[in-house]
């Protein structure tokens, strides 16, 4: 049966009129899938039990579910998702004095095999459905407000997956996070982050989207980035620049780069001096972080010595940095570690 939650409305009040109802009942069960959140069609209570039925008899409804839950002793929650066909994803929800941010996936996997990401060993199974990631979201906003009783303020698309190779799912689940007849959060506080899909950062400025974008950077020069990500071999750094240049034209909003500082492979001064060079294209700021091991050995995180060496020569060419301290580090909910141990 087809999915309801991916009709739009003027499809859904098309629907309903064809099954003899009158045309407010469309707007009704909109609200119950968009705004309420509902998990079902037996919660919109406020819809006649025939329609209900005839909707169930008609349409699939496949919410997520949570299928478990961990705590970090710094109250990061991680879940994991079961989806309709039995994969799992993970979303964490990342409490901190100054905001309460939902981290969601993207793919079920990931093609893209960057070397100190534990999601980039798994293979890429499926794009995950507007619905489902919109779900993520709904789900981390409701346990935000139960375990806390502070809002949900912030959506980073940085859980499992690229985002951009999803696009058009991507974009369709935003617009129902930030639509007023949907959870009517500002664009203004969800980013979206990539690795690197230069074409697809082109279509964000096409598209002059509203939300704001990170680059997963890690290196500011192209032999040292092809060796932790194999996507910068056909999205290589002067591709990249051009293509961030583009989005800032079209949207006007500042790009964030996030850069992980590896021992004694981009922690040196010179790396700081290219990350400066490539950063001075577009207003941006940096966020560097610190590497959460994902068991493999391969990579240390770097000394607070060098990082703050790093940070300082940045800020001394102007530049807005951030050091980013990982959150959930001892579930496996911090940067770069959602794998699924408990599939």
């Amino acid at each position: 049966m087809p999915n309801i939650r991916e009709l739009t409305f003027d499809q859904l009040s098309e629907t309903i009129a064809g099954l003899g109802e009158k045309s407010f009942r469309a707007k009704q069960i909109y609200d119950w899938l968009w705004n309420k959140s509902a998990r079902s069609f037996d919660q919109m209570n406020n819809v006649p039990l025939v329609l209900r039925n005839k909707l169930a008899e008609t349409f699939a409804f496949t919410p997520i579910v949570v299928a478990h839950e961990q705590r970090s002793s710094d109250r990061t929650i991680k879940y994991g998702f079961k989806l309709h066909d039995d994969y799992l994803i993970e979303g964490v929800l990342i409490p901190t004095a100054s905001r309460m941010t939902a981290c969601v996936s993207s793919q079920v996997g990931c093609s893209l095999s960057c070397k100190f990401c534990a999601t980039g060993k798994l293979d890429r199974v499926r794009n995950l459905n507007a619905d489902e990631i919109y779900d993520q979201v709904a789900i981390i906003r409701e346990q935000s407000m139960e375990v806390y009783n502070i809002p949900l303020s912030n959506i980073v698309y940085m859980g499992m997956g690229e985002p951009l190779l999803n696009y058009a799912n991507v974009i369709s689940s935003i617009e129902r996070i930030t639509s007023a007849n949907g959870l009517g959060m500002s664009p203004q506080r969800i980013t979206v982050s990539t690795a690197g899909i230069a074409k697809m950062i082109n279509k964000l400025g096409d598209d002059e989207v509203k939300f704001n974008l990170a680059l997963s950077l890690h290196a500011a020069n192209d032999s040292k980035r092809d060796k932790i990500m194999p996507i910068n071999e056909h999205n290589n750094l002067d591709v990249l620049r051009d293509a961030l240049k583009y989005f800032y034209d079209k949207t006007g909003t500042r790009v964030t780069y996030e850069f992980i500082v590896f021992n004694n492979f981009n922690d040196s001064l010179k790396d700081a001096q290219e990350l400066a060079e490539f950063a001075k294209h577009v207003p941006c700021k940096i966020n560097l972080i610190e590497y959460n091991a994902i068991g493999d050995g391969f990579f240390e995180k770097a000394r607070l010595d060098r990082l703050e060496i790093f940070k300082n020569y940045l800020e001394s060419k102007n530049l807005v940095v951030n050091i980013r301290r990982s959150r959930g580090k001892d579930i496996d909910a911090a940067c770069g570690q959602l794998a699924n141990k408990n599939q």
